[in-house]
């Protein structure tokens, strides 16, 4: 399916409303720009790695000049991170301009995910090839209070790869509020406004920025409103300059509309069309008539003043090319009209990584100096894309079995949340830099190997060992541990221990090592 795209250059607005509340990056730029009045600021407190380089090319939008590109080959993922509110539904964006900086002249194909869900593939080659940048656009709710984008090499990635201009809009609570966000994201087919030819309506027309193109289409008349609309009176509150224009048809034909202009794969859409009697307001004036989708009924008999109205489906089947067929009914005035649709993909939701395990990865995440480098965004999902070193459950709500970080070079302490991963089978931390004490693992129950040596872990070792029923292989030679192993610990049948000399019972010392 094609991405949008913009042009390389943007129509001028001096129209100054409040800024929408969000987020938004020139990623890869070290000063902030504006564009729409909306301002793009440097995107390096939200991401900690990746390059950024510079598109030298005239006539550019500021946003599409510069960008961030992930050159690291071993890293699963690359991740920008926001903090947010509780329970928000925020509008994503993000846009891609390749301007040939590796010099390969073939832009790289990669997957971008939002939260632990894979979104899509990215693919800007078409519109690169066409001189023209590419966006992506989904609609996704946040549980918690963060929100991550990340992109992530897939098995036609070649190159870097790369983004240019990221957008997180916060949406009112009642907007798209008829899909299950905590189950679902809505991912951006088609937005346009029908019957022009001309700009795309963004903001500050659309006040939450989003991008209405234009699409018109030579079979069908075109008709201008005499009223405008009230955005407030409808849900997804839509831009009134999207109501301006619409297609109409003669009284007693129906109007027969292909749109979305490609076909769509087989699976549920969001579904989401605008409608307004363009005549001036009066007692006549209204139009009555029914939709259908596909020669499936979408609503029966519609009725559409001069305020207005919107019919939605948050899950309708869709599959290869859409017709969408306005028929008149018999004492309506005058014929069908349509102005403006959307059309999103619903994308079920993954899984979730379990909020204990998260929490205990990001407090070991703060607790280690120089962490592997794609350890952002959600640690076990999407599963091939967990952060090195974890193991994660298949589970709808995803538990991480095993952590090997073995001879990785890493410092730091070791946090003691990390016993809430008590579905942790294997802990692997040999061959590092840890210091510090070891921490109270009694709660890990499932434990089953513990590997410790070589690092600098120092204090007593916790007779609280001896209370994981099922560990069998216990390694903690190598350390600065003061006293010897608890008697508790040396009698538990079944475990093997592996200790300095230091550490062992006067008895056990010419025995065990």
């Amino acid at each position: 399916m094609p991405p949008f795209f913009f042009l390389l250059f943007w129509f001028s607005i001096s129209q100054a409303l409040l800024p929408p509340r969000g987020f938004y990056l020139n990623c890869g730029s070290s000063s902030s720009t504006k564009l729409n009045d909306i301002t793009y600021t440097p995107d390096k407190g939200f991401i900690s790695v990746g390059n950024t380089t510079t598109i030298k090319q005239k006539d550019l939008l500021p946003i599409l000049s510069t960008l961030r590109y992930f050159p690291d080959k071993s890293s699963r993922k690359h991740c920008y991170n926001f903090p947010v509110a509780k329970n928000s539904k925020y509008l994503i964006r993000t846009t891609y301009y390749y301007g040939n900086f590796d010099g390969n002249n073939n832009p790289p194909v990669f997957d971008q995910i939002v939260g632990g869900t894979k979104w899509s593939v990215v693919n800007t080659s078409e519109d690169y090839a066409k001189g023209l940048s590419s966006y992506y656009e989904i609609i996704a709710g946040v549980p918690g209070r963060r929100l991550s984008v990340c992109l992530a090499k897939n098995a036609h990635t070649l190159s870097s790869p790369f983004i240019s201009a990221l957008d997180v809009q916060s949406l009112e609570d009642k907007m798209y509020n008829s899909t299950d966000l905590g189950s679902y994201k809505l991912s951006l087919i088609a937005r346009n406004s029908f019957g022009v030819d001309g700009e795309m309506i963004s903001y500050p027309d659309d006040q939450y920025n989003r991008l209405w193109q234009p699409f018109s289409d030579k079979k069908h008349s075109t008709v201008t409103s005499r009223s405008s609309i009230n955005p407030s009176d409808f849900w997804n509150i839509p831009p009134a300059k999207a109501f301006v224009e619409g297609f109409t048809a003669s009284k007693e034909k129906p109007l027969e509309l292909l749109w979305p202009p490609f076909p769509l794969p087989a699976t549920k859409y969001y579904v989401a069309l605008y409608f307004q009697d363009d005549r001036s307001p009066s007692p006549l004036s209204w139009r009555a008539f029914g939709v259908s989708i596909n020669g499936v009924s979408f609503l029966r008999k519609l009725n559409v003043s001069t305020s207005g109205v919107m019919v939605y489906s948050g899950q309708w089947p869709l599959t290869g090319q859409t017709q969408i067929t306005l028929t008149p009914a018999k004492d309506s005035p005058l014929g069908a009209v349509i102005n403006a649709g959307e059309v999103f993909q619903v994308l079920p939701l993954r899984g979730i990584t379990n909020i204990r395990d998260a929490s205990a990865m990001e407090d070991l995440l703060e607790s280690i100096k120089k962490p592997p480098v794609d350890w952002s965004g959600d640690p076990c999902l999407p599963l091939a894309n967990s952060w090195t070193g974890l193991t994660c459950s298949k589970n709808k709500i995803s538990r991480v079995i095993s952590l090997n970080l073995t001879n990785r070079g890493l410092s730091g302490s070791l946090s003691p949340s990390i016993n809430k991963m008590t579905a942790l089978k294997d802990l692997w931390l040999g061959k590092n830099k840890f210091t510090g004490p070891i921490p109270d693992l009694s709660p890990m129950t499932r434990l089953e190997t513990l590997h410790l040596e070589d690092n600098q872990f120092s204090g007593a070792i916790p007779e609280s060992l001896a209370l994981l029923p099922n560990l069998r292989i216990l390694s903690l030679k190598n350390n600065k541990l003061q006293g010897t192993i608890p008697s508790a610990l040396l009698q538990k049948k079944g475990l093997t221990i592996q200790a300095s000399p230091e550490n062992m019972p006067s008895t056990m010392k010419t025995g065990q090592n």
